[in-house]
Order: C-alpha cells, then structure tokens, then sequence
C-alpha cells in the first residue's frame, strides 16, 4: 500500500523536460521553434510552461500542453 502512496505522490509533481532534451520526449514542436516560443514567452501565453534554473531552461510538460490547447493569445483574443 506504500507503493501505491508514493507512486500517486510522484505523479503530483511537474515533469521538468530540459528544453535540449524535448525531441526525445515529443517530436512536436522541434527545438527551434520551442525555442521561439520561449523567447517571446511573455507575449504568446507560454510564459507558465518555462522554467529557467540558472542558465538552463526546463519545459513544464503539464503547463506546455495546457498552453497550446488554450492556443496562447491568439486563442484567448478570439474569445473575447
């Protein structure tokens, strides 16, 4: 029953993917556009889905794909 406690614990924590390491996890977008998603980050709705820790920058998997179902801005301006 330990087991089971831990395991639903682990799953409450944010999966932090560094930004490098994306394309081994999801093949959508390659790195050079999540790189300009998370450069203009303060004005594409993005901003949540990256975490910078020190001079590396970690994707926030949960907050990323959140992100894009919203559509970022683009997304929230046309439902206005």
């Amino acid at each position: 029953m330990k087991v089971i406690e831990n395991a639903s614990a682990v799953s409450a924590i944010p999966r932090l993917i560094p930004l490098t390491d994306w394309n081994q996890h999801h093949p959508w977008p390659p790195i050079g556009g999540l790189r300009h998603l998370m450069f203009h980050r303060e004005s594409n709705g993005f901003a949540r889905a990256f975490v910078k820790c020190g001079r590396r920058v970690l994707v926030d998997e949960v907050e990323f794909f959140h992100a894009v179902k919203q559509g970022g801005v683009r997304g929230q301006q046309e439902a206005a």
